[in-house]
């Protein structure tokens, strides 16, 4: 009984450590204005603060979560809690901007670290499919929700204190955590890397992941999708991405063993996912931006409109998940959340100008927070379904990153797509504020149309109920024949 519930301290651990990395990221979001204003950025100086930290974070994922299989996923853990308590003292500290900047990107590498191999540690710590479930629904609870609160928290620390104390918040969280992951995470022993000490995969997939991010944050959101400079950085990406893929087919042991990418599972859930979560940036982001721009909300205040989204989401994920996995099945689960997901952001899209928060943003909030409560669960157990044990690192560091490469695209594309529709609204003299609304409105639009994609995704990919189980079976006795040989 006592290494059971050493199990779910130890989960907890694990998910204080995520709930750090992903606060951090909306946290600063909120404090950019204050930011700008002490250490003197220019607007597109100042977007360098999120976009550092989102080129190491994006760009490390994958390497991270494989490092863990082959090293070990503890080590990995806490090297990267390390790093990231390291950068957000400096972060904190600086009194520059080259130094915010540099101490960002550090933080992207710590969290990328952190981040990448916690799910292979809980499918490897929870072998038992009810139990898994339980856990993976808590893990997404605490990975979708935190966002929500860093919106709050920012507001909070930046308007009591001052924006230095977003960061120093780290550090005793930090300490804590790791001090915990000591003492309770278990000792795991990779499987060597001799296994996958692929040095040009590794070279490869880090330049096209970290060339891919900055095209989405840099060319792409400031010169538009057709420019030189964005079909340019955007080409040699890809080029890149097809050399790494070459390298691995042939590769006598591969950085990502392209096996991996044969569960219809783990492929389909990586796709629904980096689709629904481009999905929701419309709500997240520009939702926000309504609230704040058109409604006249200040930092806390929008921080308290998505409260009930984040209540609504944790009791679905903490106490139903579980129970509607077990109950209908991933699959079925995840479409039913969809739908919820994309009537949200479909009632979103009605917002009008002088909008009301019960009538025009709160329903919104509790059926994306319904549908994100119960979707993502099941999704996280579908990517990590057909994951060996050799293997759960790189799927728990394949899920974040297509997660993460969906928000760098849906806040590229969709506010590109919202500036581009209130500049035209505003030339055809309309006021400012229904221009914006005018702009948010067709963000939310598109927004309903990349989560429609990602159903029928899921309903035309995925496979249902006892053929999921028998795929991953399948999978683990291969891995073990192999490790035999």
């Amino acid at each position: 009984m006592k290494t059971d519930r050493s199990r779910w301290i130890a989960l907890a651990v694990l998910c204080t450590g995520m709930l750090m990395i992903v606060l951090d990221a909306t946290v600063v979001n909120v404090a950019l204005p204050a930011i700008q204003n002490d250490l003197g950025f220019t607007s597109s100086g100042l977007a360098w603060v999120v976009n550092a930290y989102l080129i190491a974070f994006g760009g490390l994922l994958l390497l991270a979560g494989r490092l863990g299989d082959l090293v070990s996923r503890r080590g990995v853990f806490l090297a990267g809690l390390a790093v990231f308590v390291l950068a957000s003292l400096a972060c904190g500290l600086a009194g520059s901007q080259e130094v915010l900047i540099a101490a960002r990107f550090a933080q992207g590498v710590g969290g990328a670290m952190t981040s990448a191999v916690i799910l292979g540690v809980i499918v490897t710590m929870f072998p038992e499919p009810r139990e898994r479930a339980r856990a993976i629904g808590f893990y997404s609870f605490v990975a979708s929700a935190g966002g929500a609160v860093g919106l709050l928290a920012g507001g909070v620390l930046t308007q009591s204190l001052t924006w230095h104390w977003i960061f120093f918040i780290n550090l005793p969280i930090g300490l804590a955590t790791g001090v915990a992951a000591l003492r309770l995470l278990p000792k795991d022993r990779g499987i060597g890397l001799g296994r996958g000490a692929d040095l040009p995969g590794a070279v490869l997939i880090t330049a096209a992941l970290m060339l891919g991010v900055y095209t989405i944050v840099k060319p792409a959101a400031e010169l538009g999708w057709t420019a030189g400079e964005t079909l340019a950085h955007g080409g040699v990406s890809l080029l890149l991405l097809v050399l790494f893929v070459l390298r691995e087919a042939t590769a006598r042991n591969p950085l990502v063993p392209l096996r991996i990418f044969r569960s219809a599972n783990v492929t389909g859930a990586n796709l629904i996912q980096a689709l629904t979560v481009a999905g929701m940036f419309a709500m997240f982001f520009l939702g926000v931006l309504y609230l704040q721009r058109v409604l006249g909300y200040d930092s806390l205040g929008t921080g308290l409109a998505f409260l009930p989204l984040t209540i609504v989401m944790g009791a679905l994920s903490l106490r139903w998940s579980e129970r509607l996995v077990t109950r209908f099945g991933a699959k079925r689960t995840l479409l039913g959340g969809l739908v919820l997901i994309a009537a949200g952001l479909a009632w979103f899209a009605r917002v009008p100008v002088d909008g009301n928060y019960l009538v025009s943003v709160l329903p919104a909030t509790v059926l994306v927070g319904a549908g994100v409560g119960g979707s993502f669960p099941a999704l996280a157990a579908l990517a990590m379904s057909g994951a060996t044990a050799r293997d759960a690192g790189l799927a728990s560091g394949l899920v974040q990153t297509t997660a993460q490469v969906g928000a760098a695209l849906g806040l590229a594309v969709l506010a590109t797509l919202s500036a581009t529709r209130t500049a035209a609204l505003t030339a055809a003299g309309r006021p400012e504020a229904e221009a914006l609304t005018g702009g948010y409105r067709l963000a939310f639009l598109i927004g309903v149309a990349l989560v429609v994609v990602s159903f029928a995704v899921a309903a035309l990919v995925l496979k249902p109920g006892r053929q999921e189980e028998d795929e991953g079976a399948e999978e683990r006795e291969e891995a073990v024949l192999v490790h035999t040989l």
